[in-house]
């Protein structure tokens, strides 16, 4: 998380999350496997995540026979459709309201038949994909969902902002109060123009860090600290605590 103080010096502007976007997206919004590789995304808190597909971008464009779905959560134990998850018929999985302890590895088996056009033989494929899904405070469009959150980054810098200028619009006019109005016989009031400024602080909410090395495609996210580490206070960086197996620690045992 970024926030703002008020300072008197030069004004620094907010520019955005960064975000790099994952190249098995489809223009649905859906995010398909890989095979052979682990799929990072990063879901906003207390959100829905994205619509992951049992099943790569090459594999959707040909013909699957009697495809079967096998989801294992982050628990290593199968996932069933409930109040927390939406698993469809055709593979696709949605986790609702997303929490920190939600975090983890999800994995996809599918499993699907092959037929020789000579011998009509069949033969049954299973194919893995991993999906590592993380929590970022201020995942991709939490700027859409400002008058829905507490928390809106966005929403607490134009407060911040809008503090500034009217601090600065009081002082202006007492001076000119002060200059104009008594006669000068209090002491001059003077104001300089543009003496107040915001400078940034760079801080993380507990429990979550920013890992440019572990994240690189999300390097100015606040993301959940993983097992193994954990983060007490606003600090940028997760601490090391190898007791620790569960996401989003904000102690160490």
């Amino acid at each position: 998380m970024r926030a703002w103080v008020l300072l008197s010096a030069v004004l620094w502007y907010f520019t955005g999350v960064g975000w790099q976007r994952n190249s098995e997206r489809t223009e649905k919004g859906f995010i398909y496997g890989k095979p052979g590789d682990s799929v990072k995304v990063y879901v906003k808190l207390h959100h829905n995540s994205p619509v992951f597909v049992c099943m790569d971008l090459k594999r959707a464009e040909k013909e699957t026979v009697d495809p079967t779905y096998l989801w294992v959560g982050p628990n290593e134990k199968p996932l069933t459709r409930n109040n927390r998850t939406n698993i469809t018929k055709t593979g696709k999985l949605m986790v609702k309201d997303f929490l920190e302890t939600l975090s983890g590895l999800y994995t996809c088996t599918l499993s699907y038949k092959t037929i020789k056009a000579e011998s009509q033989e069949e033969k049954v494929v299973k194919q893995r994909y991993d999906f590592m899904i993380f929590v970022n405070p201020f995942a991709p469009g939490w700027k859409g969902k400002c008058n829905e959150s507490v928390d809106c980054e966005d929403t607490t810098n134009h407060n911040i902002l809008q503090a500034r200028n009217r601090i600065e619009e009081f002082f202006r006019s007492q001076a000119y109060i002060f200059s104009h109005d008594f006669n000068k016989t209090l002491p001059a009031m003077h104001f300089v123009d543009h003496s107040f400024q915001i400078v940034r602080i760079d801080s993380c909410r507990p429990g979550f860090g920013k890992n440019e090395g572990l994240h690189s495609n999300c390097a100015t996210c606040c993301v959940v600290c993983g097992p193994g580490t954990f983060s007490p206070d606003v600090n940028v960086t997760c601490q090391t605590c190898v007791s620790i197996q569960i996401y989003g620690a904000n102690s160490c045992p």
